[in-house]
């Protein structure tokens, strides 16, 4: 019979060295109640019953089917173990407060001298009247990680305590505002008290928490009944006649296949129509458009090729570009002023440059100095 508190059970196997498994459940159920945890580390390691039942499974017995399982002989042995749950003056208490000790598994702080020794350390801190452990939990079970396998690294484990005092001036230290800076940088806050533990527990003091369920307020949701999980009954099940007539499908394919192919048809005839049989052509388009402005893009066109063409060959003469090369009034094609072989490098910039008479000199300097023209 255990209390509303921290159950704790040991699975034992025999006396030899074999590999025994236990496999734990609620008799009559696939798994065990949700208030109670087993752990086993290895099959040569014992295996561990834990939990906290709470007031609502006070007076109701539990039973656990306990299987093992001999992986040498493979021998199998069931063993039943009965859980009265009753009921203490003692619970429940109102300061509650949880530690996260760092440097423990679960399976190491359910040892009842080293549960003990922790007790001993919060009551020599907090000085209550009364003082128990109402929870323990281990870290994986609060979605901690797995540590590494190098330098004997624990999980760490968390503890619940309840007294029925205030709590002591060594545990409000976590709340002052120096110490929760130090904790949102990752720092360890300085609590006066941490020496009564760090002999035996490293505990993280930026994850302690401290509640008073005597201020808690409850939050009560209605819930709909569960009910009976039985279906009402409308009735029996009438399957459907095996009589039944074949459904003809070719309306359903003509609607789903003909149809848009016939719309996709008439479309790709008018487009036909409207690229090929639409066309005016190149020989309407230049009978309807006037010669001078046939003539001035066959000129533009020209120029474009023989720009091309320079730009191949930079050694070709710089053109005539400047000169006209159709009549601005008839559109008649003119020739060159110049013949193709004339060196266009030495063509003077204007006609008239060498037919002027009067040429003006521009005066020499002489050594003496003086001018003359």
């Amino acid at each position: 019979m255990v209390s509303a508190g921290v159950f704790v059970g040991l699975i034992v196997g025999d006396s030899s060295n074999d590999p025994i498994t236990f496999n734990t459940n609620l008799k009559g159920y696939p798994d065990r109640p949700g208030w109670l945890r087993y752990i086993q580390r290895t099959p040569h390691s014992d295996g561990v019953l834990y939990g906290s039942p709470t007031a609502e499974h006070v007076g109701k017995p539990t039973i656990i089917e306990i299987t093992a399982y001999n992986k040498r002989t493979f021998e199998t042995a069931r063993h039943n173990l009965v859980i009265n749950i009753m009921s203490t003056e003692e619970f429940p208490l109102p300061y509650q407060a949880e530690f996260f000790i760092k440097n423990m598994n679960v399976e190491e702080m359910l040892a009842s001298e080293v549960l003990g020794d922790f007790l001993g350390a919060v009551k020599n801190v907090w000085q209550p009247e009364r003082l128990n452990a109402i929870n323990i939990t281990s870290a994986l079970d609060r979605g901690g990680r797995v540590p590494l396998p190098i330098n004997d690294l624990k999980e760490g484990v968390y503890v619940m305590v309840g007294a029925d005092v205030q709590f002591s001036s060594c545990l409000r230290e976590v709340e002052t505002p120096q110490n929760q800076l130090r904790c949102s940088q990752e720092m360890e806050p300085v609590i006066s008290c941490d020496k009564k533990f760090r002999a035996q527990f490293h505990i993280d003091w930026c994850k302690i928490s401290l509640v008073d369920i005597t201020k808690v307020v409850a939050v009560h949701s209605n819930r709909p009944d569960p009910g009976t999980g039985v279906l009402p009954d409308i009735g029996e099940y009438n399957p459907p006649s095996e009589s039944l007539k074949s459904r003809d499908y070719f309306t359903d394919f003509l609607i789903t296949l003909a149809v848009p192919s016939a719309v996709a048809l008439v479309l790709f005839i008018i487009l036909a129509y409207s690229m090929c049989c639409r066309r005016e052509g190149v020989e309407k388009r230049n009978m309807q458009t006037p010669d001078i402005q046939l003539v001035h893009h066959s000129s533009i066109q020209k120029s474009t090729k023989e720009l091309r063409s320079m730009s191949k060959n930079r050694e070709i003469a710089w053109p005539l570009s400047t000169l006209p090369v159709f009549h601005p009034v008839s559109g008649e094609v003119v020739p060159p002023l110049h013949p193709d072989n004339y060196e266009t490098t030495s063509m003077p910039l204007m006609q008239t440059q060498t037919n002027l008479q009067n040429q003006i000199q521009i005066p020499q300097q002489q050594s003496s100095g003086k001018w003359y023209s």
